[in-house]
């Protein structure tokens, strides 16, 4: 089983607060950069292990090389995922990051989310931290 369905799924009361996130993103054009996206362009050769060079991996799915939505949903939304996408909550975070609990933490700043990566996802590991360097737009 792969590790992305092992993981415990957002917190409904969050979901508005998640398509806020990725309404703001679209609207400043910013790229979404979200890891389901990559993983399903991946398609049979994920793992289960997301990888740097999977997130630098161009894909018409991988939403932190192309800016915009991918080219068909990834997944089977339910009527609460569509519901909060067609009314976002308002709000100035950008960035998000799981918990690992089902929970996520918001974030306004990128310096905010980068610390929250390490505290939540590299379990304060700042060897393991992404480099800066920008990965180039195909879209």
């Amino acid at each position: 089983m792969h590790q992305l369905l092992k993981k415990k799924p957002a917190q409904k009361s969050e979901y508005r607060e998640i398509a806020g996130v990725f309404t703001r993103r679209l609207i400043k054009k910013i790229r979404l950069q979200t890891d389901p996206t990559v993983i399903y362009g991946l398609g049979d050769k994920f793992n289960g292990n997301l990888r740097r060079k999977h997130l630098r991996r161009d894909t018409p799915y991988n939403t932190y090389t192309r800016r915009g939505l991918p080219p068909t949903p990834i997944a089977m939304p339910g009527v609460g995922a569509i519901k909060a996408a067609l009314n976002p909550a308002d709000g100035k975070t950008l960035y998000f990051v799981a918990k690992g609990n089902g929970r996520h933490y918001f974030s306004k700043t990128l310096k905010e989310h980068n610390e929250a990566v390490i505290r939540y996802q590299l379990n304060g590991d700042r060897t393991r931290v992404f480099s800066s360097r920008p990965v180039a737009d195909k879209k």
